[in-house]
């Protein structure tokens, strides 16, 4: 086997370089280069490592015929085109852990710095000025601190906030009441309410459709007169024009920000008033952090480059070729199953249970469990894959279990999932017709038979007579064609639930119609990919 050879093309740490010298890895540190130089070496490496000033996309990438894997030394990989990468069979990697402290310091430094006006009052005695009343500050001792996510960076804020002496309120939907009680939190429903109780809010969650203009005019007219908002998570999160209106105004006392819309922010509206602060996207700007990223992305690319073996990858899951053929039906079925779960039960999960019966339970099942937690956890965080939805999982404090048994009836394999939360219990199970065909077979222990896939809408009601009757005079009158419509009964014959496949998408409005009849207790709309 030929020494690899890695290219590191953005300035990093030196010890990325040592890493990979000391591991037997041929390395070159050739940051800086300009386009054209890039297209020339690029397929001399069998691995790269960047930061974010390299564009691994279009024809670079292409040019780069040789890579097996690309290191990203942090944690996002916009700069990667990640699905061209799957398709070649390249290694995506990032280094998910190694800034969230410095990136949860930076957001409690700018609560502290906005409270207390630091920025202006150095300014201003530097500049020979002795304005001890014009810096009349807010204390934070008692006042009450909005958390928005409370994942990695976001957990930690708030353990700094509850070191301040502040009352800390979280809105997360992927965290239960359990998790909750036990980091110390209160935790809200809604953002709205959260805004209305705070004194400081602040952003920990990633951006996507869902959260995009999450915090938009509505929501900063909701919040405290003379509150603060901080925004050191992704740009795009907060309205700017409608932050630029509640600063200037005077309606929130300051706001700060690390992160823009647009970047590099070389011209904003928001830098022209003085209660805004403003830095360059330096949330992961500090030496240790800097270092621990370099280290982690030049051991993961060492390990899959010399032994095969991947950690934090974003776009494959850690087994080997033969078992990603046996296991590819299974994994796309519990994909699905979990998928179906994350539109059924509203999140605040604080169990899930797997349970696999039949041939599947002698597979290497740990796969398994990732695409379930990975569907479950995905409706509403962009982070999630295969790979690291367990380290998610746990770090909301969601327990697992795990069942297997060999023998499986009536089926030759089954795949159950028993998630529990803050909204009740919920229990999805699914089998392989022919060994390679997803197919629903109970939804809460009512047996039913459908192929996961497509728009569809899950009905529950009291099993009485003519709710079938409504559910499709409704669907009639919106004009919403019926494709499939199955039913299952409790055993008590208590409920019934119903999957109704349907050409067109429900609006709010049909929803709300359809949970609006007598004798129904549930309604909701799942959609997912075709299979």
């Amino acid at each position: 086997m030929s020494t690899p050879r890695v290219w590191i093309a953005d300035k990093m740490s030196a010890r990325a370089a040592d890493v990979f010298q000391a591991r037997g890895v041929e390395v070159d540190y050739r940051p800086g280069l300009s386009d054209a130089e890039k297209l020339a070496i690029a397929d001399q490496y069998d691995g790269i490592a960047v930061r974010s000033s390299t564009h691994l996309k279009g024809e670079l990438l292409a040019a780069a015929s040789k890579v097996k894997v690309i290191g990203r030394a942090g944690i996002g990989v916009d700069n990667i085109d990640t699905q061209t990468c799957s398709r070649r069979g390249v290694v995506v990697m990032n280094t998910p852990f190694g800034n969230t402290i410095t990136t949860a310091e930076l957001a409690v430094a700018h609560i502290v710095s906005a409270a207390r006006m630091i920025p202006h009052a150095s300014a201003s005695t530097k500049a020979g000025l002795w304005e001890k009343s014009r810096f009349m500050g807010m204390e934070l001792t008692a006042k009450n601190a909005g958390v928005i996510g409370a994942g990695n960076i976001g957990a930690i804020v708030c353990n700094r906030l509850q070191g301040l002496h502040m009352h800390v309120y979280v809105y997360d939907p992927f965290i239960s009441d359990a998790r909750a009680a036990d980091m110390g939190v209160h935790k809200v429903a809604t953002v709205a309410e959260l805004a209305a109780i705070v004194d400081v809010l602040t952003i920990h969650v990633p951006l996507l459709d869902a959260t995009r203009n999450l915090i938009d005019a509505s929501i900063i007219a909701m919040m405290k007169p003379g509150s603060m908002l901080i925004n050191c998570a992704r740009g795009g999160i907060v309205d700017e024009a409608a932050l630029y209106e509640a600063c200037k105004s005077g309606h929130l006392r300051a706001a700060a920000l690390d992160v823009y819309e647009d970047e590099p922010a070389r011209d904003n509206p928001l830098f022209s008033l003085d209660n805004v602060y403003c830095t360059p996207h330096i949330g992961a700007s500090t030496d240790e952090a800097q270092e621990n990223v370099a280290v982690q992305v030049a051991e993961q690319m060492a390990d899959y480059l010399l032994d095969g073996s991947i950690s934090n990858a974003v776009n494959v899951p850690s087994i080997s070729e033969a078992e990603a053929v046996q296991l590819a039906p299974y994994s796309d079925l519990a994909l699905r199953l979990g998928q179906f779960m994350g539109q059924w039960l509203e999140p605040g999960y604080s169990q899930v249970t797997v349970e696999f019966e039949g041939h599947v339970a002698g597979l290497n099942r740990k796969p398994l469990i990732h695409a379930l937690l990975q569907g479950l956890l995905s409706q509403s965080m962009d982070e999630v894959n295969a790979v690291n939805a367990g380290v998610i999982a746990r770090e909301r404090g969601i327990e697992l279990v795990e069942q297997a048994r060999e023998q499986s009836d009536p089926f030759t394999n089954l795949i159950r999932l028993v998630v529990r939360g803050d909204h009740g219990e919920r229990c999805v199970a699914g089998t392989l017709f022919d060994g390679h065909r997803p197919r629903l077979v109970s939804l809460d222990h009512c047996d039913i038979e459908l192929a996961p896939e497509g728009e569809m809408i899950f009905l529950q009601n009291l099993d009485k007579p003519g709710v079938i009757a409504s559910v499709g005079a409704i669907l009639a009158h919106y004009d919403i064609n019926i494709g499939d419509f199955r039913l299952g009964r409790s055993k008590s014959r208590d409920y019934a639930v119903s999957l109704i496949t349907v050409d067109t998408p429900p609006s709010e409005e049909v929803c709300n119609k359809l949970n609006k009849l007598e004798n129904m207790i549930c309604v909701r709309h799942i959609a997912l990919d075709a299979l």
